[in-house]
């Protein structure tokens, strides 16, 4: 079973590793093409691999490539589709870029973009080239793209003190450690120094600087180690994820890395100082392990643990922290998950009575194929008087006085029936009360307990009464197992319940990340997000809750989010400010400003912070480790909640930026085509006007007609567009009258007089129709825009019917015609705005019907259309005839 737990694969991680297998899905895969400086081959070995999977049927393009006028390289970009670059005039001078919106309109499979640390021109959407890539992998395209050593952000400063070059041009250490694939082209520093005499990379007056300079032999050698063991690196890394997405917990020994167990202990301090210079000396990773036991701490002793794992992590190292009684097996077990092949623990102190080197001894019996290395104390610190030989007390001292009270009074019940039940009855029942006590009490309690037991049970029970000694033999024997029964059920029992207090402790953390996770997820907006924070912060850390957002422009707001629990002052604002800018912690119980009320956490960002988060602890309580790892997890979901609503959120400007201009491209092509047609018959009819002298045969009152039908219809269009947008502000509200319908269809058809030339209308309506509450004007337009939708949609010589009755509640009114009808898969879309049936005759902008169906809404109405058979259409009216006005 302890083997089987040791094993058992960390929830936590389970669910890590599938969220980001799930993003890894949804993006792009990035290959970088890695090199030790310019000159070593990079653009060229990508090409060829671009150029294999174009053999292959990959839609394959370039995005930039920059091949220096390299004849090897620019022999292979022949067949490879390339996007034209995009042209910025930035203070008279052209500049190329790459045409990023080109590329994610033609969404290749896989896109070439050189040159990875480039600095976009000015006025380009993202500052640096690594940016316009990780656009490029959201949007699911595969990219290739090259990188030489120099420009990663942590080695910047080590290569210009090696070369004496800054650089200027840097990308961050995440795109190159998150790179789905690191390619390293490496090349001898001799051989690049020939190529570079022999012109192959630059020209041969820039080749002798370059010699003469960055590219010395020394200089290329250093370049070369950094990019080998940057890559080593990245490989140790994907070995460690990859056995911890199968479950591998045995070691493998393809390297060096190695963890530290550190505690409470003062010695920690040298131990952390001596695992960093064996770090620094081996060039290898490591990790700080703290194992949390349900031994209680000091105030000091936090303090000092406190202090060890700040400097562990200052000096380089992952710091871990675990839950477990058995450290042994908590050590062996971080070391297999973090693949380390060695642990490193401090020389226990000598004690006198009390064996100090269990841990020691149990690492060396379990881990078989891990070096176990024991690291030896100052002599000062080693031979130094101590009391360490004392056994360490948890327990308080009432835990001592009720487990001496508890027996006693056992014992005090039992002492008048010794003689019906018999002592060694007696002594069973003592047995199984000091079995009891663990539930409550601690190991201390419990030892005493079952001292306290024999004791009491030898003095008062066992023959002689009221003596410690013992006559029979055999009773001496019962005693003795007695004790140690009772010493033993009594420890185990409170082991058990130590790690049942650890596994509880693991599920609560569990629950409130899950609880954290769900409340997050169900968020639709950064307001909602930060709610959900802040109830969590308090519910499960009972603490008052600051925070700060980032703005736009990426500063702070000046302002306290509303969903604070509680108002901070300027102070505390300003201790804010220093967070946010320095993403660092700060305030109260850290080093950093710590006359702060509160303590405050950066929420990072991918380019600059998303907001602080300040804890508010009452008086006098700090938080334990475990709980300030919860919270980093806490801080940690809810950035990435920030995150994803701020993403969301300019998907949605994009979205509404994106149709604002559909929309307007498609309003500007309706009413351009719409204006040209009665804009022609005008200038048409005045010309005509203009040559009656020398034409009398031409009709005035024809031309006076044409230019009357043409404005006619002008003023129709203009009042759709009046009508619509008076519909989209909520203006309209219905003037109720008393309304006789047949008059209603009389106006909209007299209207429509100079349009209808060849269509026959009919109306409907039964002589005992009652008059309808209804705003005339309002109705009178809806109808006739459904009318003169049937006109010019149905071919000449076809008759249009009008009707209207009564049914149930509601007026009903119909206007059917028996034209070719509107296509099943269109119907869903007749009432949106600007849009025309494909194939239609010209005329009319898309605004008729959905003003119409604007118009009856605001009567409480409905306006539905069905296809008739076999074949025509019919547009459906639903009034409630007890009206009240409705406001749109």
């Amino acid at each position: 079973m302890k083997n089987n737990a040791e094993h058992r694969p960390d929830p936590e991680t389970l669910i890590r590793l599938l969220k980001k297998e799930e993003e890894k899905e949804k993006r792009g895969k990035l290959k970088i093409f890695f090199g030790m400086c310019a000159g070593v081959g990079k653009t060229y070995d990508m090409l060829k691999d671009a150029q294999v999977a174009l053999s292959k049927g990959i839609d394959v393009v370039i995005g930039y490539i920059e091949t220096h006028k390299r004849v090897e390289t620019e022999a292979l970009l022949i067949g490879l589709p390339t996007i034209p670059r995009k042209n910025i005039d930035y203070r008279g001078t052209n500049l190329e870029e790459m045409d990023l919106d080109a590329v994610i309109s033609r969404k290749p499979q896989l896109v070439l973009v050189d040159e990875l640390a480039h600095t976009n021109a000015p006025t380009s959407r993202h500052t640096k080239r690594y940016q316009d890539v990780q656009e490029l992998l959201n949007n699911g395209i595969d990219v290739f793209t090259t990188l030489n050593v120099q420009h990663l952000e942590s080695r910047a400063e080590t290569v210009a003190q090696i070369t004496g070059s800054i650089v200027r041009e840097t990308v961050p250490d995440s795109i190159f450690e998150t790179a789905d694939e690191v390619e390293v082209i490496d090349i001898a520093p001799d051989e690049l120094l020939k190529r570079l005499a022999e012109g192959k990379v630059y020209t041969p007056e820039r080749s002798k600087r370059a010699i003469e300079n960055f590219f010395r032999l020394g200089n290329l050698t250093a370049l070369r180690e950094m990019s080998l063991r940057i890559t080593a690196e990245r490989v140790d890394r994907q070995l460690r994820e990859y056995k911890h997405s199968k479950q591998i917990s045995e070691t493998w020994k393809s390297g060096t890395h190695f963890i530290v167990g550190i505690n409470q202990n003062p010695h920690s301090i040298s131990l952390i100082r001596w695992a960093r210079r064996t770090s620094y000396a081996m060039d290898t990773s490591w990790a700080a392990v703290f194992v949390e036991t349900s031994q209680k701490l000091t105030a000091k002793e936090t303090e000092q643990l406190a202090k060890n794992i700040k400097l562990a992590g200052e000096l380089g190292a992952e710091v871990i922290t675990t839950s477990d009684e058995d450290i042994a097996g908590a050590l062996l077990r971080t070391a297999q998950s973090q693949n380390a092949t060695q642990i490193f623990i401090g020389r226990p102190a000598k004690r006198k009575f009390f064996r100090s080197t269990d841990i020691v001894d149990s690492l060396l019996q379990r881990a078989y194929n891990i070096d176990i290395y024991i690291v030896g104390r100052k002599d000062e610190q080693a031979n130094a008087p101590s009391r360490e030989w004392l056994p360490v007390i948890q327990s308080g001292l009432p835990q001592y006085m009720v487990s001496s009270i508890l027996i006693i009074a056992v014992a005090f019940i039992c002492f008048p029936f010794t003689e019906i039940i018999g002592y060694r009855t007696v002594s069973m029942i003592l047995l199984f009360a000091v079995s009891l006590l663990p539930l409550r009490l601690g190991r201390g309690p419990v030892l005493l307990s079952a001292a306290l037991a024999a004791l009491v049970w030898n003095y008062f029970f066992i023959p002689p009464l009221f003596t410690l000694y013992i006559k029979h033999p055999e009773d001496i024997l019962m005693l003795g197992v007695f004790f140690i029964v009772a010493a033993v059920s009594g420890t185990l029992s409170a082991r058990v319940r130590a790690r049942e207090l650890a596994v509880r402790q693991r599920e609560m953390r569990a629950s409130a990340l899950y609880a954290l996770t769900k409340d997050l997820s169900s968020a639709h907006s950064q307001e909602e997000v930060v709610k959900a924070a802040v109830s969590n912060i308090k519910k499960y850390f009972n603490s008052e809750v600051a925070i700060y957002l980032g703005d736009a422009d990426g500063d702070m707001s000046p302002l306290l989010h509303p969903a604070s629990s509680w108002q901070s002052d300027e102070k505390e604002h300003s201790v804010a400010a220093w967070t946010y800018w320095n993403e660092k912690k700060a305030g109260r119980n850290t080093d950093t400003l710590p006359f702060a009320q509160a303590t405050y956490i950066s929420m990072s960002g991918p380019r600059y912070p998303l907001g602080v988060i300040g804890i508010k602890l009452p008086p006098y309580q700090k938080l334990t480790l475990d709980q300030e790892s919860l919270l980093d997890n806490f801080i940690a979901q809810i950035a990435s909640a920030i995150e994803r609503e701020l993403l969301n959120d300019v998907a949605k400007k994009s979205i509404i930026v994106s149709e604002s201009e559909r929309l307007y491209k498609t309003l500007f092509n309706s009413i351009s085509h719409e204006l040209r047609t009665p804009i022609s018959a005008i200038m048409g009819a005045s010309e005509n006007l203009l040559m009656m002298a020398q034409d009398r045969a031409i009709s005035i009152r024809e031309l006076y007609s044409e230019i009357h039908i043409a404005a006619e219809r002008l003023n129709r269009l203009v009042a759709n567009l009046l009508d619509m947008s008076r519909l989209e502000s909520g203006m309209i509200k219905p003037k109720l009258d008393w309304c006789d319908v047949q008059d209603i269809f009389n106006q909209s058809i007299q209207g429509l007089e100079q349009e209808n030339e060849d269509h026959f209308i009919k109306t409907d309506v039964p002589e005992e129709f009652p008059l309808v509450k209804l705003d005339f004007g309002l109705i009178e337009q809806a109808i006739t825009n459904l009318i003169y939708n049937a006109i010019i949609h149905t071919p000449a010589g076809t008759s249009i019917t009008v009707k209207a009755k009564i049914e149930n509640t509601h007026t009903i009114i119909t206007v059917a015609d028996d034209g070719p009808g509107i296509p099943k898969d269109e119907i869903k879309k007749i009432f949106e705005k600007f849009y025309r049936i494909e194939g239609s005759v010209t005329g009319g902008t898309g605004l008729g019907l959905p003003i119409a169906k604007g118009f009856i809404e605001a009567h409480h109405g409905i306006l539905s259309v069905k296809k008739l058979i076999p074949h025509g259409t019919e547009f459906i009216l639903e009034i409630p005839l007890d009206l009240e006005p409705k406001s749109l």
